[in-house]
C-alpha cells in the first residue's frame, strides 16, 4: 500500500465502509510502497527475454520488441511504431471501463497494442473483437503466462495502467491514472527539462486517458528524448531493500509507543 493509497482509503469513494474508522486512526495509518524483485524483473539479467539490456546500453531492447511481436503473431510491423503493453486482470478496478470507452479511437492511432490477461468476459470479448478488427495493430492472449509477461515488460515501449484505484504498481514507461502507488511513484515527463518517468492523468474518464496516450505517442517520436525518459525510470530504486527500511521505521515507532513508561 502506498502513501497516496493510505490517504485514499480514508475517503468515501475508496474506503468501502471503513473510511470512518481509518480517519479516526489516521495518525497510525501508514502507506509503504511494494517492492520489486530486481533479480527477476531486471532486463539486464532476465533469463526469460530474448536479449538483455540496461541503462548503459538500451539497443538490445529492439530485439526484445521484435521477439514480443513475433510471440503475438504480428508480422511485418514497422519497428518505429510504439508498442503499448498491458499485463493485467481484466476488471473495472483496473480501468478497463475507460479503455472500452475509447478503444475504437485508440486503435486508429499509430501504435501497436499487446494485451495479456484474464478477467471479466466483456473485456476479454472486447479485446478479441478488436484483434479481429485490427489484426496488425492489436494482439491479445487471454491467459496468465509469466514468461510472456516478462517478454511484454522487456519489449513494450510503454505500459497502460488506467486504474480506478491501485495500492501500488510501476512499469516503464508508464501511462497511468494518478491514483495510489501509481501517483506516488511516477513523475510526469517534461521534455524541456528532461525530468520525469511517465505520463499520468487525473480525471477518471476515457477522454483523459486518450489524451494522455496521445501525449505519450507524441513524445515517443523524439528518440533521444525518449531514451532519457527510459533511463530516468530505470534509475529509480523500487527494490524491497528500500521498502524494508520503511517497514523498520514503522515497527520501531510501534515498539516505542508500546514500551512501558518508566
Amino acid at each position: 500500500m502506498s502513501r497516496k493509497y493510505s490517504q485514499e482509503i480514508q475517503t468515501t469513494e475508496y474506503g468501502f465502509g471503513l473510511e470512518g474508522v481509518l480517519r479516526d486512526r489516521a495518525a497510525t495509518v501508514t502507506g509503504i510502497l511494494n517492492g520489486v524483485d530486481y533479480d527477476e524483473w531486471n532486463p539486464a539479467v532476465d533469463k526469460l527475454i530474448a536479449a538483455r539490456y540496461s541503462p548503459a546500453d538500451l539497443s538490445p531492447k529492439a530485439l526484445d520488441k521484435a521477439d514480443l511481436l513475433a510471440t503475438f503473431g504480428i508480422k511485418n510491423a514497422d519497428p518505429k511504431l510504439p508498442v503499448i503493453g498491458i499485463v493485467s486482470r481484466f476488471a473495472a478496478q483496473k480501468g478497463f471501463d475507460l479503455i472500452a470507452q475509447v478503444m475504437d479511437r485508440l486503435a486508429r492511432e499509430d501504435m501497436i497494442l499487446i494485451v495479456l490477461g484474464t478477467g471479466d468476459k466483456d473485456y476479454e470479448d472486447m479485446f478479441l473483437r478488436l484483434q479481429k478488427q485490427f489484426p496488425h495493430k492489436i494482439a491479445v492472449k487471454v491467459a496468465y503466462d509469466n514468461a510472456i509477461a516478462h517478454k511484454i515488460e522487456a519489449g513494450a515501449d510503454m505500459f497502460l495502467m488506467p486504474s480506478r484505484y491501485e495500492p501500488c504498481g510501476l512499469n516503464t514507461v508508464p501511462i497511468v491514472r494518478a491514483t495510489g502507488g501509481l501517483d506516488d511513484t511516477i513523475e510526469p515527463w517534461d521534455a524541456r527539462t528532461g525530468k520525469g518517468t511517465g505520463f499520468k492523468f487525473y480525471e477518471y474518464n476515457g477522454e483523459s486517458l486518450l489524451l494522455t496516450v496521445k501525449a505519450a505517442l507524441q513524445a515517443f517520436r523524439d528518440e533521444a528524448s525518449w531514451q532519457v525518459l527510459m533511463r530516468n525510470g530505470m534509475a529509480k530504486d523500487f527494490s524491497w531493500s528500500a521498502s524494508a527500511k520503511e517497514y523498520v521505521k514503522v515497527y520501531e515507532r510501534a515498539r516505542q509507543l508500546s514500551a512501558p513508561v518508566p
